[in-house]
């Protein structure tokens, strides 16, 4: 036996003894009590040592379940008594505090100067201007919408990202919209379809077309235009996206067991309720970049004109690549591209996706924005970034990377009230959130979180503005890379993006000057197909080191 065995037999028959001596002798109800608590401890204990699954309950009898209970607790334990204000992941105190604090409209400057390593490898900064300037209101939208758009939209900086009802709960859904709304940005529903929730308060949406093409599919999961129609040409719709990949999961379907299928989620994705519901890993109606920009025209035609875009998770380089070059076979471009970065949330993911897959955001819009170029179409097409945007320094980066606008998730449940318990995937959210629980659910104050959503989103512009304007510019269209510094591994600074060259216009459709990491990207892709063997490639550094 181990020691531990040996300690709990002497326990309980020691404990067993005495309480049934004291029993018998005084007979009042703390005797009982006491002998009910030994009994209970040699009873829990006999069946650890004999038909417990766990060898640690074997071997650690009663007291292995000290340690369970610490472990339900860890993260908890770890987020408010141990991690530092810059240490956790995903987000960290310092920026989950950010957020808070511009949601309730209190004070969010800090004292005493910046707790961050200032010159730490890859830390990334910015030089600003002894010429200050301020942000004029008209440079405060960016307009959506290229040749073929009969309906274009103005969209603010910053927006509320894909988040679905089904991974969100019905009141959270809401205070996003109705906080939309007030800010005058827009709300993308994510793939689960535009519920009842999305619509209820009038904010701006775009409408997300999963690989499950919920709200647009027959009773076969195929696209159905009527459906489509009826809903893009709603006036809330003020763009589509088709969603290709996620930065959390990319490459990953998903399924809904028919256990989970209510009357309501099945009527909102328009699925049937007596099998389950099968998200591919592909888009049925992209399975090459030519269908993909053929889709994208048609659903431009069926909404009426409306900007029409695709979402993805930046992979291999050249099979984007081969997406322009159908741009060009094909005559049709999309509207706006959605650029999610590796470092993006999801309620629940394969930990091998989220950690190993994808490229992260500021890299790959760097990428998206230099190729457009190349081929000669950034003029027509707007691009937004989406990963992990906490504050106007966040915001600020991306758009210096290329992108137009920027698109914001679980800052905004933060704004709500998340807490970062990441129990998204249990249902069991504490605020509420990220659950279908409705006596959860019902703790969200739609009003109240609404006005928390509106006051961050207008905070952090404010910010952003700023920002921008202690650079010496006074449009953040005329951010660059090269504003972004990043610390190098001996010191110094250098201009973010870097690694890959930049493209001047038409480099890649007239070949001019290309160097030989976009050369081999080029020469490789296919505009009738993502993937091939030719694909895989070395990257810029391999090619770098071989040469």
């Amino acid at each position: 036996m181990t020691i531990m065995q040996v300690i709990y037999w002497t326990m309980a028959t020691i404990g067993n003894a005495i309480s049934l001596s004291y029993y018998y002798s005084n007979g009042s109800a703390f005797a009982l009590i006491l002998l009910l608590f030994t009994l209970a401890y040699t009873f829990i204990g006999f069946y650890d040592i004999k038909f417990s699954p766990h060898s640690l309950n074997r071997l650690y009898p009663v007291v292995a379940y000290i340690r369970y209970f610490l472990e339900s607790y860890r993260v908890e334990i770890q987020q408010y008594f141990i991690a530092s204000d810059t240490e956790e992941r995903p987000f960290n105190r310092e920026q989950r505090s950010l957020v808070y604090q511009r949601a309730k409209n209190v004070r969010d400057t800090i004292a005493f100067g910046s707790q961050r390593n200032l010159l730490e490898e890859n830390y990334l900064s910015l030089w600003h201007s002894l010429a200050p300037k301020q942000i004029a209101s008209e440079c405060k939208r960016v307009t959506f919408g290229g040749p073929e758009c009969t309906q274009p939209y103005q969209a603010s900086y910053l927006n509320i990202s894909a988040m679905s009802f089904g991974s969100l709960s019905p009141n959270a859904i809401e205070a996003l919209n109705l906080g939309a709304k007030q800010a005058h940005c827009f709300h993308n529903t994510g793939e689960g379809g535009a519920s009842p929730y999305h619509l209820k308060h009038g904010g701006d949406l775009v409408w997300q077309i999963g690989s499950g093409l919920f709200g647009c599919r027959d009773d076969e999961g195929n696209f159905n235009p009527d459906s489509f129609e009826t809903m893009a040409k709603r006036p809330q719709i003020k763009m589509i996206e088709i969603k290709l990949s996620q930065g959390a999961k990319p490459g990953h379907g998903g399924v809904l067991p028919k256990a989970k299928i209510t009357r309501e989620i099945a009527s909102i994705r328009h699925i049937p309720m007596d099998k389950d519901c099968i998200s591919p890993a592909v888009n049925p109606e992209c399975t090459s970049p030519i269908a993909l920009l053929n889709f994208v025209g048609r659903l431009r035609k069926l909404s009426g004109g409306k900007p029409v875009g695709f979402k993805l998770c930046l992979g291999n380089p050249a099979e984007f690549l081969g997406i322009c070059k159908a741009m060009l076979e094909t005559g049709i471009t999309p509207d706006f591209i959605t650029v999610d970065g590796a470092e993006g949330g999801t309620g629940a993911a394969p930990v091998e996706f989220s950690n190993r897959l994808g490229m992260v955001c500021l890299e790959a819009v760097y990428f998206v924005h230099n190729a457009l170029i190349g081929v000669g179409l950034r003029d027509k097409i707007r691009i937004i970034a989406s990963g992990k945007t906490a504050s106007s320094f966040d915001l600020l980066s991306k758009i210096a990377m290329g992108a137009d606008t920027v698109n914001a998730a679980r800052t905004m449940m933060f704004a709500l009230g998340c807490v970062q318990s990441r129990h998204c995937n249990t249902n069991l959210c504490p605020t509420g959130i990220a659950t279908q629980d409705r006596a959860r659910s019902k703790a969200i104050n739609v009003e109240d979180k609404s006005l928390r959503v509106k006051n961050f989103h207008h905070n952090t512009l404010e910010s952003f503005y700023e920002l921008v304007g202690s650079m010496g510019l006074d449009d953040p269209a005329k951010l660059m890379p090269q504003m972004i510094k990043r610390r190098s591994p001996y010191g110094l600074l250098i201009s973010a993006g870097s690694l890959i060259k930049p493209l001047s216009p038409n480099a890649l459709t007239e070949n001019k000057a290309l160097d030989e990491v976009w050369s081999t990207w080029w020469s490789s892709c296919c505009s009738e197909q993502f993937y091939s063997d030719d694909l895989y490639i070395l990257s810029p550094a391999e090619l770098k080191q071989r040469a």
